[in-house]
């Protein structure tokens, strides 16, 4: 186990390096850098005076230099002014110029200065991940068991009327996008002049206008059922359906298996023959897709975090995409990278311990 994890370890970093360069390169390719300068300084900016704000804040280098300063294993740029002012990248991080080390990249906990936050990367990061966070566990509170139970009884038995109603149930909401779901939700349920809020109030079963809040913001000061049940169900909905085809596809093969039929055939209960035979067995391959789920929740929230106005790490992505946050969206692809290896290999240990074939081989 020890030799496996040193050689999966070593891959996560070399396949996190590969990742990161490709972005790196895709958000510093030259037309990004243009729309970067006259952002900051001005969008009547000619070619020349572009060149000379891109020398002059260090975006002139090769960009596998940059991605060495970037990373803090190459010393970051320096430049002096005519008047003897020195800048340079470890300099910008520091109040004293002489406090400033040679390196200061990802290595060195340097992560950048948001342009679109006007803020230190790392602490916009660690606040919107928090946010996320919490949204990510009432999702999985919610949609692992009820995904479970749903194939569990639909796989119990294979083409009866349950299975039928069930898999349909699961197909619907696997084909039904967040962006769509989210939209039918804030018009049934947050709408005050249609759907079944309006007539909620006519009857006086609520006192507020809405059944649910149609904007999250409010969640991160206080959650309640009104303003953070909208934006759980829109995102468990989605990933539940297809977890629930695994756990009914995994489900329905176990029960077929001859010690099972061994089983019925000794005069064992179904439900013993369900709990301590079948389930165990049942759940390796959905504990696969439940834990990749983790980094599709943390990533694909975008649209949920946008169509709620929750500003979670999916609602930051989103706004450093749009105004062309270098750093921020850099800082955000590592953490991404880095949730998604973990979570790869936490699945496949696992697995192994789930599966005793493959950890006895």
């Amino acid at each position: 186990m020890l030799l496996f994890l040193l050689r999966r370890i070593g891959v996560m970093i070399f396949t996190a390096l590969c990742l990161t360069l490709v972005v790196f390169y895709l958000t510093n390719l030259p037309a990004k850098l243009e729309t970067l300068a006259k952002t900051q300084a001005g969008s009547r900016m000619t070619d020349a005076e572009v060149d000379r704000w891109l020398v002059r804040n260090g975006y002139a280098s090769p960009v596998l230099v940059r991605y060495g300063e970037w990373l803090g294993v190459v010393p970051g740029w320096t430049r002096e002014a005519e008047d003897g002012t020195v800048t340079g990248r470890c300099v910008n991080f520091q109040d004293d110029p002489a406090a400033a080390g040679e390196r200061c990249g990802l290595l060195q906990g340097q992560w950048g200065f948001s342009t679109r936050f006007s803020a230190p990367v790392d602490e916009v990061i660690a606040a919107r991940l928090g946010a996320t966070g919490l949204l990510m566990m009432w999702v999985l509170i919610f949609m692992v068991p009820m995904a479970l139970l749903l194939g569990v009884f639909a796989g119990m038995r294979e083409g009866s009327r349950t299975d039928r109603s069930l898999s349909t149930v699961a197909i619907v909401t696997t084909a039904t996008p967040e962006y769509v779901s989210g939209v039918v939700f804030i018009v049934l349920l947050a709408s005050s002049s249609v759907g079944i809020s309006p007539l909620l109030v006519s009857w006086g079963w609520i006192e507020g206008p809405v059944l649910f809040q149609g904007n999250a913001r409010s969640a991160l000061t206080e959650i309640t059922f009104s303003n953070f049940t909208l934006p759980v169900l829109t995102v468990a909905l989605y990933g539940m359906g297809y977890i629930a085809r695994i756990t009914r596809a995994s489900m329905t093969e176990v029960m077929t298996q001859q010690y099972i039929r061994t089983a019925r055939l000794k005069g064992v209960s179904f439900g013993n023959i369900v709990m301590k035979h079948a389930l165990r067995n049942a759940l390796i391959a959905p504990f696969t897709v439940i834990m990749l789920q983790i980094p599709w929740l943390l990533n694909g929230v975008v649209i949920s975090e946008v169509l709620f106005s929750y500003p979670g790490f999916g609602w930051t992505l989103f706004e450093a995409a749009v105004n062309n946050d270098i750093e921020l969206l850099l800082a955000s692809s590592v953490v991404a990278v880095i949730v998604v290896l973990i979570t790869q290999l936490i699945s496949d240990i696992g697995y192994v311990y789930l599966n005793p074939r493959i950890r006895i081989s």
